[in-house]
């Protein structure tokens, strides 16, 4: 199985630290936001990762080449102009399928956390498989209900917060071309289908949306978190 790093947006929120620097590259512990992802991509046992970029793509592919260093073999998906969530990954199918699985990992770019993704199986009757999360003050309300026979619905109480790491079906993405949008209608779609199915991770996991929300996670990996 695949996995892919979606790295593509502007990082507006981020200003001004993203007016030179694509979000995906900003620091936290000494390292690039990106590289936590591929090191835990590497440990899982991941070995070719996908990544899509548009905004300052060309210091993303600097910084990485070939991902050797990291024990990966990394590919590029180019976007030029950034394309919605959904959008990014159905230009990047060719790259992500191949002939050993239908699924695929995929992982925000702009995530810390310290789930182990080794543990992921694709489910047998499902599109999708959403790691879910309590929710974050900056987003008190969640995105989805997780019910206790593992499906994962539009509404309902107790809602929790999407991580931004999934396991994906090709077939998710059947007839969409790359300019599909974002990729929440069409988790919400197979939804209704009762096609998603999710997971609860109760470690750590930051958002890291804002300046002041990378600081701190450079400040919690600097004291040894």
């Amino acid at each position: 199985m695949k996995a892919m790093i979606l790295a593509a947006g502007k990082g507006e929120r981020m200003r001004p630290l993203t007016l030179t620097t694509p979000k995906p590259l900003l620091k936290a512990g000494g390292k690039a936001l990106i590289e936590h992802h591929l090191e835990h991509l590497q440990r899982a046992g991941f070995r070719d990762v996908v990544i899509n970029h548009a905004w300052l793509g060309d210091q993303i592919e600097a910084a990485l080449g070939s991902g050797a260093r990291f024990g990966l073999r990394l590919d590029y998906s180019r976007e030029g102009e950034p394309l919605e969530t959904a959008g990014g990954i159905v230009r990047a199918l060719p790259k992500l399928i191949d002939a050993g699985s239908d699924w695929f990992l995929v992982v925000n770019g702009d995530i810390w956390t310290d789930f182990d993704v080794s543990g992921l199986q694709p489910p047998a009757d499902a599109d999708a498989l959403l790691v879910l999360t309590g929710n974050p003050a900056h987003h008190p309300d969640g995105d989805f209900h997780l019910a206790a026979d593992g499906r994962v619905t539009e509404d309902g109480p107790d809602q929790l917060t999407f991580t931004g790491i999934s396991l994906l079906h090709r077939r998710l993405f059947a007839g969409l071309d790359d300019q599909a949008g974002k990729l929440g209608p069409v988790l919400r779609q197979a939804m209704a289908q009762g096609r998603v199915r999710g997971l609860a991770h109760h470690g750590r996991w930051v958002d890291v949306g804002t300046p002041e929300r990378l600081d701190a996670l450079d400040q919690h990996l600097r004291r040894g978190g």
